[in-house]
């Protein structure tokens, strides 16, 4: 499947990437420096192996906040945030806000219910407005098509 439109979030993906080998990196060091204590505590190798495998899963929780995407085509818009992935029709798009003060934009739906879109995020500046734009040119372009 072919999308007109992909965004993902620039600064907060470098961000937890970095967070993540750091992470790792400091785990595994204090692991290494584990058995050379003279804290009167012993330490054992499967006390390392544990603290090298709390350092990944800690940089795996971190990489989670790569995951935010919103793609859009004709047939709708599909918005994956930290956890999980929802599809919206066009149709039920009544807009693309980005409140004062919010981290992160948002589509408006009926009711006054919405669905945020971590993919365009306030630190990108310059990136979340062109963002911005391109998804209201496709909303303009769709959601007049299916009235």
């Amino acid at each position: 499947m072919t999308y007109e439109l992909e965004i993902r979030p620039k600064r907060s993906t470098r961000y937890a990437i970095g967070t993540a080998v750091f992470l790792v990196l400091a785990f595994a060091i204090i692991a290494l420096l584990l058995r050379n204590s003279d804290t009167g505590v012993y330490f054992t190798v499967a006390d390392q192996v544990a603290m090298v495998l709390l350092g990944f899963g800690l940089a795996g929780i971190a990489l989670l906040f790569t995951r935010p995407r919103l793609r859009a085509n004709d047939s709708g818009v599909w918005v994956r945030n930290v956890a999980g992935e929802k599809r919206i029709d066009w149709d039920l798009i009544q807009g693309l806000s980005f409140p004062d003060g919010a981290a992160w934009a948002r589509i408006e739906l009926p009711d006054d219910e919405y669905i945020p879109v971590m993919a365009i995020q306030a630190n990108d500046r310059g990136l979340a407005v062109d963002a911005v734009r391109s998804f209201r040119v496709l909303g303009d372009k769709y959601a007049s098509a299916e009235s």
